[in-house]
């Protein structure tokens, strides 16, 4: 058992770093709009002025140690960039890619990211990240279609409605949605790995704390860095989940940076994500057929090495 720690305070420049993002926050006009006092999931409406402080605080603190977070800002053009980098890697770039039902899966694959989306009363193993991008949607003041800020899980429950709904106007509605919005998917995308990093210390003991930081921030001076991470811990998570592993062994963000060796980092993190890949497989239940995404999954990650 790990022994319990105490939290080391802030620093000055922490305080001020925490003081200046809410310092810029907007504060709400007033109550929740008509029709908007519940988002998706049924969680409370929260004020965007609330969100936002939320959001700014959760980056800094982390797990409780303001130490673990690692500030990850996009550029208007690195969003838009990194964001059809994912688009195109999910489902090539395709506007009908954005909506997705993958055969054998319990979910829909929905936008740049193919975010997860279980059906009402249905869960897996894997993390549902659909309705906090909607929640994040929400809080930049982008109009979400009355059905989806209602929706208590995904409306179709298993792949053939949802393939046969293709063309309905809510599908359309849906995709124009998420194809409006490559930019905030991405920086969405962005605080998904922000506040990975926490996460991923927490989850390990103290003394492999430092080689996860200090390959993490290898991968970050890469001039593929940024985006290898962003896509690589949205494609397959953060690697501390218990429910996501395969014999005992996981294959997320986690996994490939402990896994790295010594090199150049870009083609280091690229051949660690292959070697985690195809331990995934080999781990998989035979029932999951997962080697058919083997030759897919190599090409995605052969390109944050290029």
């Amino acid at each position: 058992m790990r022994p319990s720690r105490r939290p080391k305070p802030p620093s000055n420049r922490e305080k001020a770093k925490l003081s200046m993002c809410l310092a810029s926050v907007t504060r709400p006009d007033g109550p929740a709009p008509k029709g908007q006092e519940r988002l998706a999931q049924g969680l409370p409406w929260v004020s965007r002025y609330l969100f936002q402080c939320l959001t700014c605080a959760v980056a800094l603190l982390g797990t409780g140690e303001i130490g673990f977070s690692q500030s990850v800002s996009l550029s208007d053009a690195q969003a838009e960039r990194i964001g059809r980098r994912l688009w195109q890697n999910e489902s090539g770039g395709t506007i009908a890619g954005l909506t997705a039902w993958n055969s054998g899966e319990d979910f829909a694959s929905l936008g740049i990211g193919h975010f997860i989306w279980y059906p009402v009363n249905m869960r897996g193993p894997f993390e549902e990240s659909f309705p906090p991008l909607v929640q994040y949607l929400f809080s930049s003041g982008v109009k979400i279609p009355s059905w989806l800020e209602q929706a208590a899980g995904c409306p179709w429950s298993n792949r053939a409605q949802f393939i046969a709904d293709q063309q309905s106007p809510r599908m359309k509605e849906l995709r124009s949605l998420l194809a409006d919005t490559i930019s905030f998917q991405a920086r969405f995308a962005g605080l998904r790995l922000e506040r990975a990093l926490p996460k991923m210390l927490e989850a390990v003991p103290s003394e492999d704390r430092e080689k996860i930081r200090a390959n993490f921030e290898r991968v970050t001076e890469e001039p593929q860095g940024l985006y290898a991470l962003v896509d690589y811990v949205n494609f397959k998570g953060e690697g501390t989940l218990a429910s996501e592993r395969y014999r005992g062994e996981g294959w997320g963000l986690l996994q490939v940076l402990e896994e790295m060796r010594s090199g150049p980092a870009g083609s280091e993190f690229s051949q660690a994500a292959d070697r985690v890949l195809t331990r995934r497989v080999a781990n998989a239940p035979a029932a999951r057929d997962e080697k058919r995404w083997l030759p897919g999954w190599r090409n995605r990650i052969r390109t944050y090495a290029q």
